[in-house]
């Protein structure tokens, strides 16, 4: 079942374009991603869902409602989530449990969320990964349905991030769906169950992680002499190439093909290599390169 569905979302500012037609929709109990280079209106289109900024057209609908209805039913992190330097970490989750009828107990949230010896802590006095985890748990104290998680894990160092992956698992395997907006593509990789890529303003792909990945390969090789000739070859899908490197996308065995075309034309090249194709290859190609 759809828990979100966004239809032809459309956002202007001062002559920049920066939601083109954005379509996706979200189902219920998933980890779903919102993955795009900086800039590419991933922000924008999670707060129009949230109900934090209007859109000049399309269509959302959130549990069922219009975004605004459904306040008391989402969680939401923000990209730039900040507190007072000097509130406590029990204050937080006090303050921000009055603001619902039925919250979450927050002093069981103190353990659940490994906060229980920064009770008495000052938000500014916590680490990156302590903050993070008060963040989430300000998110979920109002028992949400639904939960935006916004760049969460930016600016963590690698232990704090991987840490922060367990806590959304969490939050998902406790029945909350996540929408988790990203550019990491370990990130992406690791936790989501699909991913809507945006690029300029579109959706420009929206697949699993593996799917937009689809089993491709890439062989890699020097031309140390001659012009191969490997497009519309068996298998082939693309080719690049940068001075004298060159890099064959393809699937099945489109390696054998190449081998004998390159032998066929007496072409020598070197240093040849064969490497599965990566999300972050997937990324750059949906996204003309940019990150």
């Amino acid at each position: 079942m759809a828990v979100i569905e966004v239809t032809d979302l459309r956002k202007r500012y001062a002559g920049h374009q920066a939601l083109d037609g954005v379509s996706f929709s979200v189902h219920e109990g998933e980890i779903f991603g919102i993955l795009g280079p900086n800039g590419a209106g991933k922000t924008t289109t999670v707060e129009c869902v949230e109900g934090l900024r209007k859109p000049d057209s399309g269509e959302i609908r959130v549990l069922g409602r219009q975004p605004g209805e459904a306040k008391e039913r989402i969680g939401v992190q923000l990209q730039h989530t900040h507190l007072p330097e000097n509130i406590k970490v029990w204050e937080a989750l006090d303050l921000y449990a009055s603001f619902y009828k039925d919250p979450l107990d927050w002093r069981r949230m103190l353990d659940d969320w490994g906060l229980a010896d920064k009770r008495n802590a000052r938000f500014g006095k916590l680490s990156g990964g302590q903050k993070q985890r008060l963040f989430i748990a300000l998110a979920l104290v109002g028992r949400p349905e639904v939960a935006f998680l916004d760049e969460l894990t930016t600016g963590l160092d690698p232990q704090a991030r991987r840490t922060t992956w367990e806590l959304i698992k969490r939050v998902r395997d406790s029945g909350v769906t996540v929408v988790l907006v990203s550019h990491f593509m370990d990130e992406v990789e690791e936790l989501c169950d699909r991913v809507a890529v945006i690029d300029k303003g579109r959706v420009v792909a929206m697949d699993s992680p593996a799917g937009l990945v689809n089993d491709e390969h890439q062989m890699r090789f020097t031309v140390k002499a001659g012009e191969p000739e490997l497009i519309g070859l068996p298998g082939v899908t693309g080719l690049t190439r940068d001075g004298s490197r060159m890099v064959v996308t393809g699937r099945g065995d489109f390696a054998t093909a190449v081998t004998a075309q390159l032998a066929r034309q007496h072409i020598l090249v070197s240093d040849l290599r064969i490497d599965k194709r990566t999300l972050e290859d997937a990324f750059r190609s949906l996204t003309g390169g940019t990150r």
